[in-house]
């Protein structure tokens, strides 16, 4: 499969190169190509729009690349220009160069390279495209997954920011947890590119932002039309169609148009009690010129999604003869049904004097209907401890954002200021408790609104080896809770006696980077800044306005290095201190959020590791190693551990390319076993799985297999550490409860193209 771009070049009298990449055959713009003058060594990078701007130039040679493309050089003419075609050929790890990073996006060749070796299967495999971001699924796979970074159990996304196309997935006030985020409705076979970052320092991410943030965006236009057929273990089918709905002729023109739908079906283990887990997707994407000046993008998408769960499971209700095995279930009425649909209209604009302008407009219509059971009868001994989180909500957003490029002699300044805003209304918002699937009474019952308005400004000067950016990000928030619930339901109710249903807050983030790059294959860089993940609004007006952006202020010192051709390394020492923490409890009574509890201050230290290596033109290797050392703050020594928190973490990765269309992979992870409650009396346990994945690739059709827990190992999926009582014990029990992980499971793929 050949693919190809153009870039389009124009020089001026004095030296300076202005340039665009885009791809021939989707006309997209290609963010990150380098473009290199080849006697100054003079390195810079494409934008989000394929544009750059080259300073000083010293030679009338250029030479373009881009990771999987065959490199190219490039002889532009003063006030001509230049259209190169970049052939796709095989990734070469030599042609790969360290320079300054002007959008500060220090793990782009990571998230270039990974994506082309480790193509993803499912929204889990798009997470675990990040290096050292672990997730867990324990509800019946329509659930969000539990994710795990830098030393945080993020919960479903209480410190990770997520976002597709410029759309939050991350909902506030969740009747699930604060910061959910369900990324299944995204297709992976329409995501183009992705980007992340670690830690709080880049302005223009928010809320939730502080292990990091990653940042998903789906293709302008199909290379081919699709057809993919899965069938594996435990009644698994996917079907996957992806068609383009407009001819080359229209593309031309700057036209584009696809959809994609998708169905899942599976069963999801041998569970004793099928999950008969139902997913449809359906996704759309149009991209027309408006003129010489505007690009309009337009987006939808709609997720309905249906499962049954058997939940978490005591370790003493296998061993006393509760259930029959591990994966049996105490609680048949769990499970759930979630819908998501979306809408987009973003607008490109160039300006006059170098100015381009985005503005995105979007809306989400979201349901989510969860019953869980994770104390049996510890609260409610007569009728069980069964509850359902429900929710309706109506998420209406903008984004806008304005930048410019200007070189100054031998400095190249990138300015931008940006502002968004979303609105969230939350009707009804409830926690219910239920028996059998049967409403019984309000646990929490009400309506709320939030908003979100920000702005931020962000400065970036590359001069020589020297690279400084500066920014500050300003965020004001509103939160608005009423209690509907009877005055019957004392529990529901007594939590919002006499308190405001207002609340307002904001909260400055200020940001500094400094990258520092020694020579092409060397590159020192600092990173400091604020971030702050916001509270729930039923707990801001429970609480009365406390405690409602905490902060989190973090630190990394890093390099990127090249030692050999083969060979890139990136590492860095990492701290964050956290000014409360956000952990996962069961108080299903006295908690305004529910499960969802706000605890005490904490501090991370932390090393990251990572390392991509090519043997051969045919076999690679990726490797990550992550170590954290996770504490509160304000507790005594020995009752000081975060629950669930991961402490080291690693996977390595084999992947082969062979011409004959033969490729794959052969990987690991691991999850070191780690405290289970704050003083590491219950331990969760870790994990060692290798997965395997082999395709046979031709023009017009491929075959593949994939094997999930190659070598059939007994795990964990999730943990947690609950006091429950089963039914008949007399007093409640303190120990961990776990979801089984998946055995040995094999799947088989047939895909066309047309």
């Amino acid at each position: 499969m050949m693919f190809s771009c153009f870039i389009t070049i124009t020089a001026n009298a004095n030296g300076v190169l202005k340039g665009q990449v885009i791809d021939k055959l989707t006309e997209e713009p290609i963010e990150r190509a380098t473009v290199k003058d080849i006697k100054t060594n003079k390195t810079t990078f494409t934008d989000k729009n394929g544009n750059f701007v080259l300073a000083n130039v010293g030679t009338d040679s250029l030479l373009v690349s881009f990771i999987g493309y065959e490199p190219k050089l490039v002889k532009p003419e003063r006030s001509k220009f230049v259209l190169v075609k970049l052939e796709r050929g095989a990734i070469n790890l030599k042609e790969v160069t360290i320079s300054n990073s002007p959008e500060l996006k220090t793990f782009s060749m990571l998230s270039n390279l990974d994506l082309n070796m480790q193509p993803a299967k499912s929204a889990q495999d798009l997470l675990r495209l990040v290096p050292g971001l672990f997730i867990a699924q324990h509800q019946g796979g329509g659930k969000a997954e539990q994710i795990f970074l830098r030393g945080f159990d993020a919960d479903h996304g209480t410190d990770v920011n997520l976002s597709v196309d410029g759309i939050p997935v991350n909902t506030v006030s969740h009747a699930h947890g604060q910061g959910y985020a369900d990324l299944h409705f995204l297709i992976p076979e329409t995501v183009s590119s992705y980007d992340f970052g670690k830690g709080p320092y880049y302005t223009d991410k928010g809320d939730f932002n502080t292990a990091g943030y990653v940042a998903y965006y789906t293709k302008g236009v199909l290379d081919h039309d699709v057809i993919v057929e899965e069938a594996g273990q435990f009644q698994t089918m996917r079907l996957l169609a992806m068609i383009n709905l407009l001819s080359d002729k229209e593309r031309k023109k700057g036209q584009s148009a696809y959809v994609a739908a998708e169905r899942l079906y599976s069963n999801g283990g041998p569970f004793a009690l099928p999950e008969h887990f139902t997913r449809y997707n359906l996704f759309g994407k149009f991209i027309t010129k408006i003129g010489s000046t505007n690009k309009l993008t337009a987006i939808a998408s709609t997720l309905q999604s249906d499962w049954r769960a058997s939940g978490e499971i005591p370790d003493r209700a296998v061993a006393e003869g509760y259930i029959g095995n591990r994966f049996g279930v105490l609680d048949s009425a769990q499970g759930g049904q979630t819908s998501r649909t979306n809408a987009s209209l973003k607008l490109t604009t160039t300006l006059n004097n170098g100015w381009l302008m985005d503005n995105q407009l979007y809306y989400s219509h979201y349901y989510f209907n969860l019953i869980s059971n994770f104390s049996f009868y510890y609260y409610f001994p007569a009728t069980g401890d069964e509850f359902r989180q429900k929710e309706s909500r109506d998420l209406t957003g903008y984004n806008g954002r304005i930048w410019k490029t200007t070189t100054v002699n031998n400095a190249t300044f990138n300015t931008t200021l940006g502002f968004s805003g979303r609105y969230d209304h939350i009707y009804p918002l409830e926690l219910d408790h239920t028996e059998n699937g049967q409403f019984l009474n309000y646990l929490q019952y009400g309506r709320a609104k939030e908003l979100n308005a920000n702005t931020f400004f962000d400065e970036t000067l590359a001069s020589g080896k020297w690279l400084f950016n500066a920014g500050i990000r300003a965020d004001y928030f509103h939160f608005y809770y009423q209690n509907l619930a009877p005055t019957t339901d004392i529990y529901a109710s007594a939590i919002f006696v006499n308190v405001n249903p207002n609340a307002q807050k904001a909260i400055l983030s200020p940001k500094l980077n400094i990258e520092y790059t020694f020579t092409n294959q060397f590159q020192l860089y600092l990173k400091a800044g604020k971030g702050f993940h916001s509270n729930d609004a039923r707990v801001v007006i429970a609480n009365k306005a406390l405690e409602v952006l905490p902060a989190a202020y973090g630190t990394d010192l890093g390099f990127n290095w090249k030692p050999i051709p083969n060979l890139y390394i990136n590492m860095a020492l990492w701290y964050l201190y956290l000014q409360q923490e956000y952990t996962f409890g069961q108080d299903l009574i006295d908690q305004p959020a529910g499960p969802v509890s706000p605890s005490g201050k904490t501090v991370r230290l932390g090393i990251d590791f990572s390392a991509r290596y090519q043997f051969t033109g045919w076999l690679f290797v990726n490797a990550n190693a992550n170590f954290a050392r996770p504490r509160y703050i304000d507790s005594l020594q020995g009752h000081n551990y975060v629950a669930l928190a991961p402490t080291f973490t690693s996977t390595v990765g084999l992947d082969f390319r062979f011409k004959n269309g033969i490729n794959g992979g052969v990987n690991y992870r691991y999850l070191q076993k780690r405290a289970a409650n704050s003083d590491y009396s219950l331990t969760a346990r870790g994990y060692f799985i290798t997965d395997l994945a082999v395709n046979y690739t031709r023009k017009r059709y491929e075959l593949g297999i994939t094997i999930q827990n190659l070598f059939n190992r007994s795990w964990d999926e999730s943990q947690f550490a609950y006091v429950s009582r089963l039914k008949g014990e007399t007093t409640p029990v303190d120990e961990v409860s776990y979801t089984p992980g998946v055995p040995f499971f094999a799947k088989l793929k047939v895909v066309v193209f047309f």
